[in-house]
């Protein structure tokens, strides 16, 4: 079958993922290449009777429920619970030692680090600049982050990203890998800021003042609906404090951003390349309105470039290099990855790169976490387990599905894909997951753009985010907090901040009996 009749397919078939489609190759990159398979212990049991052969049929008919659409994650799906701890949970399939090191990478995921020097040299070598002091600080409870309440002393779980303009090697997307590097089609030239680096620090060790302060203010706006609902719609609007005055440099471009929830990230990695790369259609060849596009990024985990998956904007490929990157950007914590104990401190942040740091000749080979305790936290956030689906059979929410698909909202949100196990090459007996999501680029218009690229995604793209566990937002991390930046309140809002390639999926949902909308909202909160 061409690859063009293949991509026409898959959009009729509402994102259901043809099988076997070859690679693509992009400018002089070649296929870009995905990370080994998952270890057996965490593969799907493909056995499972109750797994269909395959799911390659059209969705006319929404009066019952697919099969087996209420386990999102196939045969790994865990029982969803009523409580804060629903995104906590481990994957159905671990046991023995998979779970008992799913364990250690929690008790991890939730250590408090302290400033070097400190006589528990374990847990020394924050910062000097960081974020957190923990990964749970940022994804409290595995759940979201959200924007500061009046009342918070400060924005923990949510970040400023910053960059500049930048030439040469990074013009061609291989400052990550050195300048020996092949070039990234595409790739969109940025550095760290030269004072400020990659990302604000809000926090600093003792003895240093902080890098700077977030502000923030908000522009609101009503819109009504052609039925006359009134929604109110806010934006926030990032701005730096530094010692007291205001920072302003033309030349920065900055993006604000919220920790995404974290469930279901090793089965998102085991997404066959060629699924995703089958979905992307950068001209609209369909002329469906959706011009998809894969992100490529360089990994410094396997030191090539590779399709971005991770991220707002897709710009991690693997789980490793994504948790070494936090380690790094987050906590001024050295990995074998980011071997700087300074973190994201800069050349001309001179008191920061010469503060006391955790690493030691001869312990954690040599880094502030060593490349066993990276393994073990990128295992945890592999295997979080995703809750099964609520109410999927009932009316409101059927009829929720259907106007959801209708709408066209399954372009980019494409409800399911097929991962193969690691030793059934053939791929003869798939396993069917439900992230509705199509890991892919896609301009989503100026109301949401934040005018910072980041790889190959310009300032108006954004992957598109998985949608499984979004109506266990609220319950997990205490408010609805929604999109890049956590400027949506509700389900409502997030659709209507909507725009560029969904703007006719925003338009049809607008249009919507308010009876019709609410079910779409069911829907949602029904994932």
């Amino acid at each position: 079958m061409p690859r063009q009749d293949a991509r026409s397919r898959t959009r009729l078939l509402a994102g259901v993922v043809l099988i076997g489609v070859s690679g693509l190759w992009l400018g002089g990159l070649g296929r870009a290449e995905v990370p080994p398979a998952l270890p057996d212990a965490l593969q799907p049991d493909l056995s499972d009777p109750a797994v269909p052969a395959h799911s390659a049929y059209p969705m006319r008919m929404f009066a019952t429920p697919e099969r087996f659409e209420d386990r999102p994650a196939g045969v790994a799906t865990i029982e969803r619970v009523n409580d804060q701890t629903a995104f906590s949970r481990p994957s159905r399939l671990l046991t023995g030692d998979a779970r008992l090191e799913f364990e250690l990478g929690h008790a991890l995921f939730r250590k408090l680090w302290i400033a070097a020097p400190a006589s528990t040299k374990a847990s020394d070598g924050l910062g000097p600049y960081y974020n957190a002091r923990s990964c749970e600080s940022c994804h409290r409870r595995d759940g979201r982050g959200h924007l500061p309440e009046a009342s918070d002393k400060t924005a923990v779980s949510i970040l400023l990203r910053l960059s500049v303009p930048a030439l040469g090697s990074d013009a061609l997307g291989s400052d990550a890998l050195g300048s020996d590097a092949p070039a990234i089609e595409g790739w969109l030239a940025t550095a760290p800021h030269p004072l400020l680096g990659g990302q604000l620090q809000d926090f600093a060790a003792p003895g240093l003042p902080v890098e700077g302060k977030l502000s923030l203010s908000y522009a609101t706006r009503v819109e009504t609906l052609p039925d006359g609902t009134k929604v109110e719609l806010r934006r926030p609007i990032p701005g730096i404090v530094v010692e007291g005055q205001v920072f302003d440099d033309p030349s920065l471009m900055t993006s604000l951003r919220i920790a995404p929830q974290m469930i279901g990230l090793g089965l998102l990695e085991a997404i066959p390349e060629e699924t995703i790369l089958a979905l992307a259609d950068p001209d609209d060849r369909d002329q469906n309105g959706i011009s998809g596009r894969a992100q490529i990024v360089p990994s410094v985990e396997y030191d090539r470039p590779m399709l971005g998956r991770f991220g707002w904007k897709a710009g991690s490929p693997t789980l490793r290099d994504q948790t070494a990157a936090a380690f790094s950007g987050d906590m001024g914590l050295s990995t074998p990855l980011y071997p700087q104990p300074w973190g994201d401190c800069t050349p001309a942040q001179r008191a920061c790169r010469t503060a006391p740091h955790g690493q030691d000749d001869g312990l954690r080979d040599g880094r502030e976490v060593d490349s066993k305790a990276l393994a073990v936290l990128a295992g945890y956030t592999r295997n979080l387990g995703v809750p099964a689906r609520a109410r999927a059979a009932d009316a409101d929410v059927l009829l929720g599905k259907a106007r959801f698909y209708q709408s066209g909202c399954v372009g980019c949100h494409v409800p399911k894909h097929v991962i193969p196990r690691a030793d059934d090459p053939g791929r003869s007996n798939p396993q069917v997951i439900w992230p509705y999501t199509d890991l892919l680029l896609h301009d989503m218009g100026p109301e949401l753009a934040d005018h910072r690229p980041e790889g190959r995604a310009s300032g108006q793209e954004w992957r598109t985010p998985p949608l499984w566990g979004i109506g266990l937002t609220e319950q997990v991390s205490g408010r609805m907090s929604l999109l890049h930046d956590g400027r949506a309140r509700s389900m409502t809002e997030a659709i209507l901040w909507h725009g560029g390639e969904a703007e006719a999926a925003r338009l049809a949902f607008v249009s919507l009996p308010a009876v019709e909308r609410a079910a779409v909202v069911a829907f949602l909160e029904s994932l």
